[in-house]
């Protein structure tokens, strides 16, 4: 993680995404704008939460991990999303891990700060309550397709998520082997079980494989099944 001090920067972002009035005067001098690497954790499961993020570029991706450390995807997320809502309202330690996908910047403000100078803020309250409340729908639909759809869907979804960030710009068309073992780990499914399915999807032309993992081949293809990209 790395702070950027620029000012005018935050102020753009605040304006691109119509949240100024969300941020009143007492609480823009302790918002911070942050960059984080691809792979780089936003926030990690069980730790203590003590920032509130905006999401205001970027794609991050939200998992869960069980106590026997099996991992399960819930979602991708892209502006506008806010990390850390949940365990703030609620004063809990951090509920799901939030990881990079591509480049993200986020808009950082401590705990402390919201609680005293927002706790009552009518404007901020009710922009929480939005976001948890679609946040709510979304994880309750993950779950659901996560047990309803076949892993062909699962998979092409999950490639289509990490392959492509906000804008629909190519972040990269190449998944390490390493990589493949995460991705069976987070769309709930066995590494044997994929590997069966990439062998599927290579026959079908929608991928390659090499010695290095797979490489996507037909963006469209993938597009095609996964119908709606069931994690965004």
């Amino acid at each position: 993680m790395k702070e950027i001090n620029d000012r005018k920067l935050l102020e753009l972002y605040l304006s691109d995404h119509h949240i100024e009035s969300i941020f009143h005067s007492q609480l823009m001098p302790y918002l911070k704008l942050y960059h984080f690497k691809p792979g780089e954790l936003i926030c990690s499961q069980g730790e203590p939460a003590q920032y509130l993020y905006v999401l205001v570029k970027g794609k991050v991706k939200v998992y869960t991990t069980s106590p026997e450390g099996k991992t399960l995807i819930l979602s991708f997320k892209t502006p506008l999303e806010v990390i850390g809502d949940i365990e703030y309202v609620r004063g809990t330690d951090t509920v799901n891990t939030v990881e990079a996908v591509s480049p993200v910047t986020m808009i950082g403000i401590h705990h402390r700060w919201l609680k005293k100078y927002a706790c009552d803020d009518s404007a901020f309250l009710n922009f929480l309550l939005k976001i948890i409340t679609e946040k709510f729908y979304v994880k309750s639909n993950s779950l659901r397709f996560n047990l309803l759809y076949p892993v062909e869907v699962r998979l092409a979804s999950y490639l289509l998520s990490v392959s492509f960030d906000e804008s629909d710009s190519l972040l990269t068309g190449q998944h390490s082997t390493r990589s493949l073992k995460d991705a069976a780990n987070l769309i709930g499914t066995s590494y044997r079980h994929l590997n069966r399915v990439i062998q599927q999807f290579c026959a079908e032309g929608l991928v390659e494989r090499n010695s290095g993992g797979i490489l996507v081949k037909d963006r469209e293809g993938l597009r095609a099944l996964a119908n709606d990209n069931i994690y965004e």
